[in-house]
């Protein structure tokens, strides 16, 4: 997927989780956006007491800060596919048809799957 094929407000949680990972240095970085069109950043969580992805984190802040339904989500990783627990956090608060882009650590889109 070529960046010009991508919406300027997906472009932004591509842009945002890349930097959440870079200005962390965790393995991997997300953002969400709501329904509201509101963001929320985050990246990899691993304490001894507590484990969580990055898009599961981005998830639970948007939670945490009342969203109602996520539009789209969006990770930064060196991991070839979404996981499970990602693509089902997603789908916990925006639906099945929530879009999740899959981005490496260049940023570059490497394709988008359904949190379905």
């Amino acid at each position: 997927m070529t960046d010009s094929a991508l919406d300027p407000e997906d472009r932004k949680i591509v842009t945002l989780a890349r930097s959440a990972r870079a200005r962390n240095g965790v393995p991997e970085g997300a953002a969400v956006r709501d329904d509201t069109g509101r963001t929320y950043v985050a990246g990899t969580v691993a304490l001894d007491s507590l484990q969580l992805s990055a898009l599961q984190t981005a998830v639970a802040m948007a939670v945490a800060s009342g969203a109602k339904s996520l539009e789209a989500a969006a990770v930064v990783t060196a991991a070839e596919t979404v996981s499970v627990a990602d693509r089902a956090a997603v789908r916990d608060l925006g639906g099945a048809s929530t879009p999740v882009l899959l981005a490496g650590p260049d940023g570059v889109v490497r394709g988008t799957v359904t949190a379905g």
